[in-house]
């Protein structure tokens, strides 16, 4: 039973991934049809993120009620009515109207769900998990371009996205007496949101977050958009090539988990952050051949795999299993806060000097690791572990 459970939470995460690299990989084509300057991917990908952020932050409440199955099943429905609207969708205020259901139905999944692991499964299921949605990030740029070869284009990827969700959605439908008879065992939090603010290190941990976000949404969203304009890749080439950050960290996720255990979460935050560092100069380098760059792509992949579901995983306990699902809620937030600011803001910026691209990304790379420091400072000082928790005043 643990393990049909299991696979569900892996395929909801397939779900949640699948959309995510569609914007990035398309939008070359798409802001040329829709007749957009080319920044305004960030104002799609900032309304998006508005509604995720809100849905995270009203995760402990409605996971409290309706259960983490239920949850996830609604917003799975939820994001695949949106993918449809946006396959329907013939002028560029239309996307930002079907940006907000997709949003709201992103959020309560993935905190719910993570939180759900965090506590019941050890780091290897967590590196899976998150693999999992590396599968879904990296079908659908394939998916994308294949459609723009053919006389469907941008409208056929989103189209055959949204079905695939719809089958998800159904199969978790179905599911949920399993989700139910597991939610017996599930720990609810006791903590309200709000007071997550108030535990000890969790400021300098939001702010990581956000850094890392930021980081790896902006590699995904304009990596296709860098190689085109930067490298001078055509338009399907790049598509394809752009994946090469989904290949990087869902073969990274998937190689953790088997060392997951052993290196525990801390090590695996550092030896990501290197190797994010390497991919980074790589893809700085002003060498005409566009192979270096492409095999930085994948080792920005492979060095972001870890960080995220090791930050996940050591939540519960470096800050408490009751306070955990009320934590996660506020750091997908905050992580989302990142996806929101960070990609419009490099939007901006590409319209002038789209070559900063590796440079914005490595601003955030040491603001990723000087939080960590910090927080590893405040952990190790206040002996916050194992379910013991210290508040501020």
């Amino acid at each position: 039973m643990i393990a049909l459970l299991i696979a569900l939470i892996y395929l909801a995460f397939v779900s949640l991934g699948l959309p995510d690299s569609l914007l990035g990989s398309a939008w070359p084509v798409m802001q040329v049809q829709l007749g957009v300057p080319i920044s305004y991917a960030g104002i799609v990908t900032i309304t998006i993120t508005c509604g995720t952020i809100l849905s995270s932050v009203m995760s402990n409440f409605l996971t409290k009620k309706l259960g983490a199955g239920l949850v996830t099943a609604i917003s799975t429905t939820m994001t695949a009515v949106a993918l449809l609207g946006f396959s329907l969708s013939t002028k560029f205020w239309q996307l930002i109207v079907w940006a907000i259901p997709f949003g709201l139905g992103a959020g309560g999944v993935d905190a719910a769900l993570n939180n759900y692991v965090a506590l019941h499964f050890s780091s290897k299921h967590m590196n899976w998990l998150h693999a999992f949605w590396g599968v879904g990030a990296l079908t659908s740029p394939f998916v994308m371009g294949e459609c723009l070869k053919t006389q469907y284009g941008w409208k056929g990827g989103y189209s055959a996205i949204s079905v695939v969700q719809m089958v998800i959605a159904v199969l978790l439908f179905v599911s949920l007496p399993l989700w139910k008879k597991s939610s017996a065992e599930e720990k609810r939090s006791d903590v309200k949101t709000v007071d997550a603010l108030k535990v000890k290190g969790i400021v300098p941990l939001l702010m990581m977050f956000l850094a890392y976000c930021a980081l790896e949404q902006t590699a995904m969203l304009w990596a296709s958009s860098y190689l085109v304009n930067v490298r001078h890749i055509d338009e399907t080439t790049a598509a394809t090539f752009g994946s090469l950050l989904f290949i990087g960290i869902t073969a990274g996720r998937f190689a953790c988990g088997f060392v997951s255990n052993k290196l525990g979460d801390n090590k695996l935050i550092v030896i990501g952050s290197v190797v994010i560092a390497v991919g980074i100069v790589c893809i700085m380098l002003p060498i005409e051949n566009p192979i270096l760059c492409y095999i930085g792509l994948v080792l920005t992949g492979v060095g972001c795999a870890p960080v995220y579901p090791a930050i996940i995983h050591s939540t519960p306990s470096n800050f408490g299993e009751q306070n955990s699902q009320a934590i996660i809620g506020v750091q997908m937030a905050f992580a989302y806060t990142g996806c929101a600011l960070m990609p419009p803001l490099f939007g901006l910026i590409s319209t002038k000097f789209m070559a900063f691209y590796p440079y914005f990304l490595a601003i955030f790379l040491v603001l990723m690791v000087v939080m960590f420091a910090v927080v590893q400072k405040i952990l190790k000082r206040k002996e916050i572990s194992h379910g013991k928790v210290s508040k501020s005043v």
